[in-house]
């Protein structure tokens, strides 16, 4: 009865961690999601940067298999390099090392501080606000796991049976090294393996040379999830998770046959016995970045050869299944996933755009009338679903949610023609007769590129979450890039006046740019509106009253 006790004390402490650490996931993804895949996709135009913004991704996300999904999506929609990605994993690798280690520093006696201050932001209202609190919910849940597993694994000490449990796995290794994995794997997170590790070396009853060992598994049973949850992806994603895999597999294979050295020196180093776990993890991944980092780049051909390119898909929609109908709230939700696929196809257009307009390289551009024409045909295959759904009979909030979707279905596709037959021109014209902006013009444009790309970004977040917040941020962002529009038009004109050679070669151009940004913002907006609308903040005309 007792024994029973003890392994209901220890797995309900390892599924409160387990919480913990999803709540601060959830928190921080709904306080900073936006600008936190903003920051981790702009973030990789060198190695130091990516390895850094892993790191930093991962210390607020608490998940490396969230950073490393993030990531690989990234590279999927070409917003990433592969090479870099694996940089940015093995920063993010050691932003899990370096959060188990903060954990275990002793200050769990903080957690009923931290649920505090947590529940009072997150009863405050705002919606960022209550991500924020949300998330230190979920620190001090962690914390308190803390004290919980310590007091869990205490009676251990004495218990013959695991007592000769921990003696089988000190004589075999090798088995050490899976049944660790295992638990990474099944809790879907190397930190929570690495904690319970940590709970038991208190006790004493492990070795050094078994922790060294478990530690390893843990590292190894963290990647894992990642590869599972990527083979529906695209080649390019999985080349991605695979790779971190075989990295980590690597490094565990290279230390497994000389743990017992290396736990023999850190022994030999002014380290606390009692956090001995969480040294390991940290100089195993610190150690194991160091080595693979200037490998990266063969690590990502490799990978290519490994596995195998996607057959180029066709325009078919992927998600739009005719059996779905007979349930309105699952086709809604399949017709979401499939124009958010179309908005994916949109930011890779104007990433095109942007990189060929910077970088006065036309073959960027050669991709962008495909996809604008399986832009056309997923616009249209969700307009057809959703005619369909609509026949069938809606409830009134899923009557407005099916005009929402194609609303923003229709705003992506005027988006792609003004790509296509806009900028794509445009941008021709400006690389193919060697045309030279203004200094002042050049750097105007490309801040607007890259705010449309953001904003862009955000209305996808939009689009899914319907938060009223972000659309109003991004109505607000309306009224910046009018400015912005405005301002640029009238210092050009003022270049103009000025007789500037370059301003005058590239005046039409340069005007028929902003124009067809702003127009794209405008699209792009539109997804706002309805949210706003039920609000009441939005009015039909922007035109002041004279009574007011």
């Amino acid at each position: 009865m007792e024994s029973t006790i003890v392994m209901i004390n220890l797995f309900g402490a390892v599924a409160l961690l387990l919480f913990g650490l999803a709540q601060v996931k959830d928190g921080v993804s709904r306080a900073f999601g936006a600008k936190l895949r903003t920051g981790l996709a702009s973030g990789t135009r060198s190695g130091a940067r990516s390895f850094v913004s892993g790191f930093l991704a991962t210390i607020a996300l608490q998940s490396s298999t969230a950073t490393a999904l993030m990531v690989s999506s990234f590279v999927e929609r070409e917003l990433v390099r592969p090479r870099m990605a694996q940089i940015v994993l093995l920063g993010a690798n050691v932003g899990t090392a370096v959060t188990a280690w903060i954990v275990a520093t002793g200050i769990e006696w903080l957690s009923p501080l931290v649920i505090l201050v947590g529940i009072v932001l997150y009863r405050s209202g705002s919606s960022s606000r209550q991500g924020g609190g949300t998330a230190l919910i979920g620190i001090g849940l962690m914390l308190l796991s803390l004290h919980l597993l310590s007091s869990a694994t205490e009676p251990m000490r004495q218990s013959p049976a695991l007592a000769a449990f921990i003696g089988l796995l000190d004589n075999a290794w090798p088995v050490a090294l899976a049944f660790s994995a295992g638990i990474a794997f099944i809790s879907s997170s190397s930190l929570a393996a690495v904690v319970l590790i940590l709970s038991l070396a208190s006790t004493g009853i492990l070795s050094a040379g078994l922790i060294v060992v478990l530690v390893l598994g843990a590292n190894l049973g963290g990647a894992i999830p990642p590869v599972i949850a990527s083979l529906s992806g695209s080649a390019a994603s999985r080349r991605v998770t695979i790779g971190n895999l075989i990295v980590r597999a690597i490094g565990c294979l290279l230390m497994l046959p000389i743990a017992g050295y290396a736990a023999d020196a850190l022994e030999m180093l002014p380290l606390a016995p009692a956090k001995l776990p969480v040294d390991i993890h940290l100089c195993f991944n610190v150690l194991l970045a160091a080595l693979a980092w200037p490998f990266a780049p063969l690590l990502s051909r490799l990978m290519q050869k490994l596995v195998s390119s996607d057959v180029q898909p066709d325009d078919a929609p992927r998600y739009l299944d005719e059996h779905e109908l007979a349930t309105p709230v699952v086709a809604l939700a399949s017709a979401t996933r499939e124009v958010l696929g179309v908005g994916d196809l949109i930011e890779r257009m104007l990433l095109r755009a942007s990189a060929s307009f910077e970088r006065n390289d036309l073959s960027k551009l050669g991709e962008i009338p495909s996809l604008e024409r399986r832009v056309d045909r997923l616009q249209q295959e969700v307009k057809v679903y959703l005619s369909k759904l609509g026949r069938a009979g809606l409830s009134e909030e899923d009557g407005r949610r099916s005009i929402v979707i194609i609303d923003y279905a229709i705003n992506l596709e005027h988006i792609g023609d003004i790509i296509e037959k806009g900028l794509l021109s445009q941008i021709t014209k400006k690389v193919s007769l060697g045309l030279k902006f203004s200094d002042d013009g050049y750097a105007e444009l490309t801040k607007l590129f890259h705010l449309t790309i953001d904003n862009l970004r955000i209305a996808q977040t939009i689009f899914v979450t319907r938060d009223f917040n972000l659309a109003k941020q991004l109505m607000e962002v309306k009224v910046e890039v009018r400015h912005m529009e405005k301002q640029s038009s009238e210092r050009h004109l003022e270049r103009l006046r000025d007789g500037r050679t370059d301003s005058l070669q590239t005046s039409s151009l340069h005007l028929d740019m902003l124009r067809d940004l702003k127009r794209i913002n405008a699209h792009i907006v539109s997804v706002a509106h309805p949210i706003l609308d039920e609000s009441g903040l939005l009015i039909e005309s922007r035109l002041r009253n004279p009574a007011e």
